[in-house]
């Protein structure tokens, strides 16, 4: 397609209309039963720990405030604010896999048939992400409890206490990503093996059965 000065306003507006068919973000693989629960839960999750972000905002003001209008920094109030704010990060993570929200740089990915996708996302989640994952837990949760047992606490003068919380939410955010790639998983294999059996087909807005 050649672009000359005759364009018109309304001619520039629908290429990129037209661009934007090109840009596929999400890779819509079939539905099962399982990951419907699963999805539904770490989705509920994610939801639920994005309100931690208007609450550090909250602090963030608080500190500021006090700290400028009234000369009363707080040690502890900074330490909120990385808490809540680390918390909400990691307690999200699983939720934008679910949602295929995630960041992904696919060039290769994006131009191959959505049973080409779906093989790449079998190795990738098989070889890749769950042993990744699977090694994260195995270290986080003896990190964690060792925290525990010592009764960690800040190491700055007036700074937070219990330690172990923040690093239980790490091992915890890992065994929500483990969930949430075995619901990712199923789907691959609903597709690429028929197995679990695909409930629902969804592309844009349509959602249609599968009878197969």
């Amino acid at each position: 397609m050649t672009v000359s000065g005759k364009d018109s306003p309304q001619d520039v507006r629908a290429s990129v209309s037209d661009a934007g068919k090109f840009i596929h973000h999400h890779t819509e693989f079939p539905t099962t039963w399982p990951s419907q629960v699963i999805d539904g839960a770490i989705s509920a999750i994610g939801k639920s720990a994005s309100w931690l972000w208007v609450v550090v905002t909250g602090v963030i003001i608080y500190a500021v405030v006090g700290r400028y209008a009234f000369g009363q920094g707080s040690v502890m109030l900074e330490e909120v604010q990385w808490h809540l704010a680390g918390a909400g990060w990691l307690l999200g993570l699983g939720y934008t896999l679910v949602t295929d929200d995630h960041v992904r740089v696919d060039v290769i990915h994006e131009r191959l048939s959505l049973r080409g996708q779906a093989w790449i996302e079998l190795f990738g989640l098989v070889f890749l992400l769950l042993p990744f994952l699977g090694l994260a837990v195995y270290e986080m949760v003896p990190y964690a409890f060792s925290s525990w047992q010592q009764g960690e606490t800040s190491q700055a003068p007036a700074g937070l206490p219990y330690r172990w919380i923040l690093k239980s939410v790490l091992a915890l955010s890992f065994v929500l990503l483990i969930i949430a790639a075995l619901s990712r998983l199923l789907k691959v294999t609903a597709l690429l093996f028929g197995f679990p059996k695909p409930i629902r087909v969804e592309s844009g807005n349509n959602k249609k059965e599968d009878a197969s």
